[in-house]
């Protein structure tokens, strides 16, 4: 699955250096994120629900347009990630926003015992996918597929991924313009 999604990652990408002038022009607010969904969900391991919330900036990297986010979440298998990275919004038309990200993160969690999921180092990196309706007040609703992976710095890289629905809304929306 990780390379999988890591070869789809890169596919957008790839695509996405075409629709650069839809990146340019499409200028969002910074969003706040929500998302919820199924941990663990392929290989089941230690299967739960997690939990996110992220900040993604308005900013874009000059040239490149990737924007930095921040993120934390936590599972139901007491399992926390706190994390900082960048995205790419890719914009298909007015409502259809396809966002790969990738962020280094801490983690913590996950003792392994009882065969509970022990992602094995501190340092973990996300790769997520995420597509996405943007409704006409910039806000969005989601769904995205990720994978958080040690790249092997651990004695174990065992990796796991996630489904989450995303609602992302403009930051302006809680502390006014």
């Amino acid at each position: 699955m990780a390379a999988h999604l890591q070869v789809s990652i890169a596919v957008v990408f790839a695509l996405g250096m075409g629709f650069a002038a839809d990146v340019a022009r499409a200028d969002d607010p910074a969003l706040i994120s929500f998302g919820a969904g199924a941990y663990d969900f392929n290989k089941r391991r230690d299967e739960g629900a997690e939990f996110r919330l992220e900040y993604r900036s308005d900013y874009k990297v000059p040239y490149i347009n990737f924007k930095p986010f921040a993120a934390i979440a936590g599972t139901t298998t007491s399992q926390f990630f706190f994390s900082a990275g960048v995205l790419w919004d890719l914009y298909f038309g007015n409502r259809v926003v396809v966002t790969p990200s990738f962020a280094p993160g801490y983690y913590t969690g996950g003792d392994g015992g009882d065969d509970g999921l022990d992602l094995d180092y501190p340092l973990e990196f996300r790769s997520q996918l995420e597509i996405a309706y943007r409704f006409d007040n910039r806000s969005r609703l989601g769904l995205a597929i990720s994978h958080y992976s040690n790249a092997s710095l651990g004695n174990d890289n065992p990796g796991t991924e996630s489904a989450m629905l995303y609602f992302s809304v403009p930051i302006n929306t809680f502390i006014g313009d």
